[in-house]
């Protein structure tokens, strides 16, 4: 056991493991994200990374397959890129399309590329591409209108393609709402955007937080909780059939 005393100034918000579990990310109230080196029960402070305005609500890494590099979403309404390069960790990139405090930040599955799934009290979702030469493209999306709290992408699949006779990815995506709703999103390569396909409802207040099932599994998975206190399972037995509630 690692116990990291007096991390941070203030509240601490989340606490992320890289890819191989030798480096921690945490997030906190006093607006810094901090890398902790980390191996048995020894660690070691990397870095304190400055730039946000408000507090910093989550952190997630990036798949090492596109380098040492880390998302962070804040109060202040932006999300941060940080890439570590030589020892040093520095700021690469500003997504700051959002107008109200960002709730979530989740890298795609590495199969997609360099996909940034992001939700944000104004009521959108933002998938944003990195491209190679630094530029962004992001797809905005009205998601719900008193605000999202959350986003989880699904676990990489392919599914058949009737109209090619091959088979394309199927990128989907939850999120759930300040509306008590959680909905699940999919990607329309003809419209360039993603479309809802199903909403969910069995909360009676706020959805705080969902989660995809990162396994591929005979059946799909989430689970959503809320201020109503309770945590539901959902199931979907196939890719066209209704999602049921588990638990």
């Amino acid at each position: 056991m690692v116990v990291i005393a007096n991390a941070h100034n203030e509240l601490i918000h989340d606490a992320v493991l890289d890819y191989y579990g030798k480096r921690l990310a945490t997030c906190s109230s006093d607006k810094t994200i901090k890398i902790f080196e980390v191996e048995g029960e020894t660690h070691k402070l990397i870095d304190t990374l400055t730039g946000h305005e408000g507090p910093v609500w989550r952190v997630d890494w990036a798949h090492p397959k596109f380098g040492t590099i880390l998302a962070s979403c804040s109060y202040d309404g932006k999300v941060l890129i940080w890439k570590e390069e030589n020892g040093r960790w520095s700021q690469i990139a500003v997504h700051a399309v959002h107008s109200a405090s960002v709730n979530s930040v989740q890298w795609a599955p590495h199969e997609y590329g360099p996909l940034l799934l992001v939700a944000s009290s104004d009521g959108k979702v933002s998938v944003v591409e990195f491209k190679e030469n630094g530029t962004t493209s992001p797809i905005i999306i009205d998601a719900h209108a008193i605000g999202v709290n959350s986003a989880s992408w699904a676990p990489a699949t392919i599914e058949e393609d009737g109209e090619h006779n091959g088979t394309k990815e199927s990128r989907k995506f939850v999120t759930g709402g300040a509306d008590n709703l959680v909905k699940i999103w999919k990607y329309n390569s003809d419209a360039q955007t993603y479309v809802l396909e199903s909403t969910l409802e069995g909360h009676s207040d706020w959805v705080r937080d969902v989660a995809w099932s990162p396994t591929v599994l005979l059946r799909s998975y989430l689970a959503s909780v809320s201020q109503d206190r309770t945590c539901i399972i959902w199931t979907q037995d196939n890719e066209q059939g209704p999602w049921k509630k588990l638990y």
